[in-house]
């Protein structure tokens, strides 16, 4: 009888093990972060560098990064007339970065986090995202969208990306990491890792979408 009892009570725990895991995956599942922020660059005419003046979000600060920096263009033409005003790294000499921090929260990527944007990238060049960790950690995605014949909208779900760490001062990979913890981002990001090439070896960015939960800043 008291094997029987004990055979029962372990199958009442795996049960209630499983009932927990269940419900704590349909949590994840259904707990979606709503859009927390997007950046599409003030209709202003086109300029080198581009600078925080030309940032749309009221609340985002532009950090640029590499030796590189100073020759990241706002760009946008007149024709065609559906011609967006994009971030355009063509004359860039060495490897660049850019990113966004909010002035009044740190972002939570845990989950089902994603970002999405609008690029067009050319040659081999490769568009990643990187991001900052609140304790000065970088890191670069795996996953990047490549050349394109026209602009294209694409979305990364962060639950799927593997991560490398970022040197940057070079915009270089340094190697994948184990496990990562997204519960406190400071800055998001992009870079292709690459020099520009003018037209037919660049990247560019139309806009994009942070979809996390707000942090509050220790230091705010």
């Amino acid at each position: 009888m008291k094997i029987k009892n004990y055979l029962g009570l372990l199958i009442l725990i795996q049960l209630i093990l499983l009932a927990l895991i269940v419900n704590a995956q349909l949590a994840v599942s259904y707990d979606r972060p709503s859009l927390l922020y997007r950046e599409n660059w003030r209709k202003i005419p086109a300029a080198v560098p581009v600078t925080q003046e030309h940032i749309s979000h009221e609340d985002l600060m532009l950090n640029l990064y590499g030796s590189a920096k100073e020759n990241l263009k706002k760009s946008h033409h007149d024709q065609p007339v559906d011609d967006p005003y994009y971030v355009w790294s063509g004359k860039c000499l060495s490897n660049w970065a850019a990113t966004f921090s909010h002035s009044r929260f740190l972002v939570d990527l845990r989950g089902v986090a994603k970002i999405r944007w609008r690029t067009k990238q050319s040659g081999f060049r490769r568009l990643h995202i990187i991001l900052k960790l609140e304790d000065g950690t970088w890191l670069v995605s795996d996953r990047s969208e490549g050349a394109l014949k026209d602009w294209k909208v694409s979305e990364f779900n962060l639950m799927d990306i593997k991560w490398y760490a970022l040197n940057i001062d070079t915009i270089t990979e340094k190697g994948k990491l184990d496990s990562v913890d997204l519960s406190r981002v400071d800055e998001i990001g992009f870079t292709d890792l690459m020099i520009g090439g003018l037209s037919s070896a660049s990247s560019r960015l139309d806009w994009i979408e942070v979809y996390g939960k707000p942090v509050e800043r220790l230091d705010s």
